[in-house]
């Protein structure tokens, strides 16, 4: 068996390629389901984010598996290879499971050390573990990776450092404030980036906000995003009294507040704390206001500072996740290796079954007058005797299975025990049980045709009848 990663990410394809590889929620049940009965693909997982497409498969054939993975996508999204060919990666076997908690960890996100992809993650897998597109190893892998994002979430200081400037806004009031409880906002301008850091800064508290744009109309369309209050430049002014935080992002040439027109107004608010934030390029709110008293002043340039500080923090516990995503490669390592040790203990166990099973039946023909009970106990006695004999070679076959040299281990433990054709018996029982299944699904698909087909031609019966 062979693990597969196969996608494009915002490393690798721009927008406007990888919106075209977007699967909806609706459509991805079908999607897993087509991809479950590709050649070669024995178990499936699909993550789909705004950031990413990936495939993650467990492959019989991993030479092949590019071109089928590939050809489903050609498929499924109706565009052709040549198109996005360029922007696929594929990582096996170990890389893959590497890029699997690095991506679930949040290590591979665009914002490094977020924590929405665990859950994006968790949610792909049990989509497909609930449509049976998983099995023994996606299984085991997917939930050890979910449960080792957590613990690095836990366990370091990744997700303490904002990493946006919006956030790092709100970080540094909250070191004024202590608290956003009952705050007074006002937005200066209508920008994307002042709305992002007021929806922060309404989610932490901030009870009120009042919305300060040329256009009137734009104002009144997000003071009702947050029941707050629309206000016209010209009015601005008469509210400074009553506001605890300023946010200004406008388009101005010059400067939308002087420290003239802020002055007057400090000697109002009685020692209250004024805090101040210039995310407009060219700046918006005049440098010498920072010099009243109560007045915090913050321009784009020392929250991007802040920011670039936090996300060199963020790298420095990211090492850390890095050395877990390690060790706990190591534990996916030695569970696959107990995998290939399953069959032949079985088949071990098979063989001494029938053995005994012979015995018992030579030695009843040989002393015909042993009553049931008789029987009973010497049929369990036997059959401790034969569990006893295997239990250490069984024990230690799973030591060595997980040690280095355990492939060569466990085929030199076959050869001891004569297995090959017993796991030869085994293997065609399996695919023969895969066999019915499949063919159990085929009549079953065909008699949903056919009813489907009986109804039809039921109805334009009916609709010729009327006719």
């Amino acid at each position: 068996m062979h693990i597969i990663a196969l996608g494009l990410n915002y490393r690798t394809a721009p927008v406007e390629i990888r919106e075209k590889f977007a699967f909806s929620d609706q459509d991805l049940p079908k999607a897993l389901a087509e991809l479950k009965e590709t050649k070669s693909i024995l178990e499936c997982v699909i993550v789909a984010t705004c950031n990413r497409t990936e495939i993650y498969a467990v492959v019989d054939r991993p030479q092949m598996c590019s071109h089928y993975l590939t050809h489903f996508i050609e498929r499924w999204f109706q565009v052709g290879k040549d198109q996005f060919q360029k922007h696929l990666y594929m990582y096996e076997n170990e890389k893959a499971i590497e890029h699997l908690f690095r991506v679930t960890s949040g290590l591979d996100s665009m914002v490094i050390g977020e924590t929405q992809i665990l859950g994006q993650v968790r949610d792909a897998f049990l989509s497909s573990q609930n449509m049976k597109a998983t099995g023994a190893y996606f299984n085991t892998l997917f939930k050890q990776s979910v449960t080792l994002a957590k613990k690095a979430h836990s366990e370091t200081g990744i997700s303490n450092n904002p990493v946006s400037v919006s956030y790092a806004a709100v970080e540094l009031g909250k070191r004024i404030f202590g608290s956003y409880m009952n705050k007074t906002v006002m937005i200066i301008g209508a920008g994307k980036m002042s709305e992002l850091t007021v929806k922060h800064l309404y989610a932490n508290g901030a009870n009120k906000v009042i919305v300060v744009n040329r256009t009137f109309e734009r104002a009144v369309e997000l003071a009702e995003k947050f029941n707050g209050i629309p206000c016209t430049m010209d009015n601005m002014l008469e509210h400074l009294a009553e506001v605890d935080i300023i946010i200004s992002s406008t388009g101005a040439p010059g400067y939308v507040l002087t420290k003239n027109d802020i002055q007057s107004y400090v000697q109002k608010r009685k020692s209250r704390p004024l805090f101040m934030m210039d995310i407009a390029v060219p700046r918006d709110l005049d440098p010498q206001i920072s010099g009243l008293p109560n007045v915090f002043l913050y321009d784009i340039d020392d929250l991007e500072n802040i920011v670039d500080k936090h996300l060199q923090e963020r790298k420095k516990e990211a090492a850390k996740i890095e050395t877990m995503i390690e060790s706990e490669m190591g534990v996916f390592e030695q569970w696959t290796k107990t995998l290939g040790v399953s069959p032949v203990i079985s088949a071990l166990q098979t063989k001494a079954s029938q053995i005994h099973e012979e015995t018992m039946d030579n030695m009843l023909k040989k002393l015909p007058d042993l009553d049931e009970r008789e029987i009973k106990v010497i049929r369990k006695l036997t059959k401790s005797i034969v569990n006893q004999v295997l239990r250490d070679p069984i024990l230690r076959i799973k030591e060595m299975a997980g040690e280095r040299h355990g492939d060569e281990a466990l085929e030199l433990f076959t050869k001891l025990f004569a297995l090959e054709e017993t796991l030869e018996q085994q293997e065609q029982a399996n695919q023969l049980a895969q066999e019915l299944e499949a063919g159990h699904k085929a009549v079953e698909a065909k008699q949903m045709l056919d009813d489907k087909l009986s109804v039809l031609n039921l109805q334009n019966a009916d609709i010729l009848a009327q006719s």
